[in-house]
């Protein structure tokens, strides 16, 4: 084994990991009205057979009217969608896996074209989309809170179900996100964001969920500099904004932040080597999950040449072995191939599938 610090054993509370490998959230769009079916559950379950560490699901939207940014995207509430995600969890315990959902609110990436027949406008902290334009209402304080409820309830019922944690989806241009962020924030109320980000409303879901949960439960947030539109984006331009941005949230409540970047390799800050995850581990003590075009030829807008992945997983597992990060997210490797992670751990590099347009198409 030429890559061992890949393929060691990880313990987080009450999390223990047979690798370092985990499957990012990927969206799928194969859940009609929001309920994963039985090729969810085998989708999954294939990828633990094929040497994953820990899954973390596909984006689960909570109970909120305007929650959903897709009518094929799975719920994460109603009696249909909580019996399909346990059919989930149990073919993934039966596997030998370990998985938890990630909790999802678009905010006001939720576009109404695709909801012609709803009222449930998008929602968020003022109203305005990533371009800062007035799409609706900001949210009242009593909405947030019974967002921030709904949140609890997806905690909660992911423990009852049998995940092995949660993850909060709090990147990428979306509803926590947006309190992060002063281009769609410009409350003045507690909920507003200060110089370098309106961390309230995701302290309150997070402490929220932990008391769902108790003490021992893994919470996981997932974080981004970047948009779903804007790659060159940034909330923290130094490791003090970082530190000043993310060290509430991790004396909130959370267990391990998910640090989501278009190439693991790259430095998130001048002066240093170290890519957003490291950075994030160094600022708040707290384990991290990198990720970033993993495994791939070309990154992730497709359009420039990144080299040999087998040399970039050399490079990952000295970043590992240097332990500044944990664990390390792939994605659409994983779409293209579900025995990706054997394959490299045996070092058959021809014989795994590559990334084509075609994985995109279907749930295999």
């Amino acid at each position: 084994m030429d890559k061992p610090y890949l393929f060691r054993p990880l313990s987080l509370r009450n999390l223990n990991l047979p690798n370092r490998i985990v499957m990012a959230p990927m969206t799928r769009n194969f859940s009609p009205n929001g309920v994963p079916g039985t090729d969810v559950a085998a989708y999954y379950r294939r990828r633990v057979e094929g040497g994953v560490g820990l899954i973390i699901t596909e984006g689960t939207v909570i109970n909120h009217r305007a929650s959903a940014a897709d009518h094929n995207i799975p719920h994460f509430y109603g009696e249909d969608a909580l019996n399909g995600w346990s059919q989930v969890v149990k073919e993934v315990h039966a596997a030998g896996g370990k998985i938890m959902p990630q909790l999802w609110h678009a905010g006001m990436a939720r576009k109404m074209s695709d909801f012609p027949d709803s009222d449930a406008n998008p929602v968020g902290p003022s109203g305005l989309n990533l371009q800062g334009e007035q799409v609706s209402e900001a949210l009242s304080e009593s909405e947030i809170a019974s967002i921030v409820d709904a949140y609890a309830q997806a905690a909660a019922d992911a423990k009852r179900l049998g995940f092995d944690g949660i993850e909060l989806h709090g990147a990428h241009g979306y509803l926590i996100d947006q309190f992060f962020w002063e281009k769609t924030n410009r409350r003045t109320d507690r909920y507003g964001c200060d110089l370098t980000a309106g961390t309230a409303f995701a302290e309150a879901v997070i402490q929220a969920c932990r008391e769902a949960v108790g003490p021992d439960f893994p919470i996981v947030l997932r974080i981004s500099q970047w948009k779903a539109d804007n790659y060159d984006a940034k909330l923290a331009d130094t490791p003090d904004q970082l530190a000043q941005w993310l060290t509430p949230l991790a004396k909130a409540g959370v267990d391990i932040f998910h640090c989501s970047t278009r190439r693991f390799w790259v430095p998130e800050f001048e002066g240093s080597q170290l890519n957003l995850a490291g950075w994030v581990k160094r600022v708040t003590g707290k384990p991290t999950i990198s990720v970033g075009s993993v495994g791939l030829e070309v990154d992730v807008l497709g359009s420039e040449n990144d080299g040999n992945p087998s040399e970039r997983l050399d490079a990952l597992n000295e970043q590992i072995k240097r332990e500044e990060f944990d664990l390390i997210a792939v994605g659409r490797s994983l779409l293209a191939d579900p025995a990706w992670v054997n394959k490299v751990r045996e070092g058959r590099f021809n014989d795994i599938i590559p990334v084509s347009a075609e994985v995109f198409a279907k749930l295999t």
